[in-house]
């Protein structure tokens, strides 16, 4: 055997991969972890407090900095993430920590005040592309929607707090098809005018390729939506997720949502296999010489550790390769 091949063995049995940077990239990307709220909101067995809270404080301990904690929805809606008021208490030694973001998910002004009750300090709110998806989860029309934003959004900023805006059903929809490129573009730029000072991109169902990644990047960028102002988050039904994240990236998008485990994923595809896992997401941009912030071996370990809690194996190839490697 070489050196080179005995150096190469040795960075991956420390589960990392050999650093080989591309130009045009940019040299760090923060992640928006989801796991803790997208990511377990469609649970059918009731997660304990106590075990979200423990996910949360897992999630810090490895070097995520963005951490989404979960929703104020009303519990009929979302009866996994009913215990929000129980669980931030469990966090406040977290949220204490300046250089630690914990945003929660409101629906409306009345989940406003409750995440104002408790101290938060960024809040997103999650509006949609098209009109079939703004019915079936909103039920309320695309104007509709972004109208009940309008004043929730006004006065979490007059309070002082960053608020983030999803939009899902970017580049696909399951009632009506593929989505023009112009029509996520208004609905995302909408929501930038309105005052988020971050917009994500959502392929809810997974079906987006990096042309059409591109393509939406650009056109609001031409728009007048700053790069700086852009997040994507992929699903990775398709297998394209890390091919789609890429290609943003070399847009100068900096900023990638990914769920812990890969956890979550969507209802209204059979085949969807959930948000891209923030491990594989970590490995390519480990790779690329891009920094996190993130201790892989850390991550996958609570990644593992979550599956456990919930029963079933993670979806995750890197969480899989990690933790079934030879010491």
């Amino acid at each position: 055997m070489t050196s080179d091949a005995t150096d190469h063995g040795s960075v991956l049995s420390a589960g990392l991969p050999m650093a080989v940077p591309m130009p045009g990239l940019p040299g760090h990307v923060r992640i928006h972890e989801v796991g803790a709220r997208d990511g377990l909101q469609n649970e059918k067995s009731t997660v304990a407090t106590e075990v979200k809270a423990q996910f949360v404080h897992r999630l810090a301990e490895a070097g995520l900095t963005t951490i989404e904690v979960t929703s104020f929805v009303h519990p009929t809606w979302v009866p996994q993430l009913a215990d929000a008021a129980e669980l931030m208490p469990r966090l406040a030694d977290l949220a204490a920590r300046p250089e630690l973001r914990l945003p929660v998910l409101v629906p409306n002004g009345r989940g406003l005040e409750r995440a104002l009750e408790l101290g938060v300090r960024e809040i997103a709110v999650f509006g949609s592309s098209t009109e079939s998806f703004a019915r079936a989860n909103l039920n309320r029309t695309v104007a509709e929607s972004l109208a009940m934003f309008e004043p929730v959004v006004a006065r979490a900023r007059d309070e002082g707090l960053r608020v983030r805006g999803y939009l899902s059903m970017c580049f696909g929809d399951p009632w009506e098809g593929p989505v023009p490129v112009a029509r996520a573009a208004r609905a995302a730029r909408r929501l930038y005018e309105l005052g988020c000072t971050e917009v994500s991109l959502g392929d809810t169902i997974g079906v987006a390729t990096p042309g059409h990644v591109v393509a939406l990047l650009d056109e609001l960028t031409a728009g007048g939506v700053p790069i700086g102002h852009l997040a994507v988050h992929f699903h990775d039904t398709y297998g394209q997720a890390l091919a789609n994240t890429l290609a943003a990236l070399q847009r100068g998008v900096g900023v990638v949502d990914a769920s812990a485990g890969g956890l979550g994923g969507c209802p209204y595809a059979k085949s969807a296999t959930g948000n891209l896992a923030t491990e594989d997401l970590v490995w390519m941009l480990h790779g690329l010489g891009i920094e996190t912030g993130v201790d892989l071996d850390r991550l996958s370990a609570t990644s593992a550790w979550m599956a456990e809690q919930l029963g079933r194996p993670s979806p995750s190839r890197t969480v899989r390769a990690l933790t079934h490697r030879e010491p």
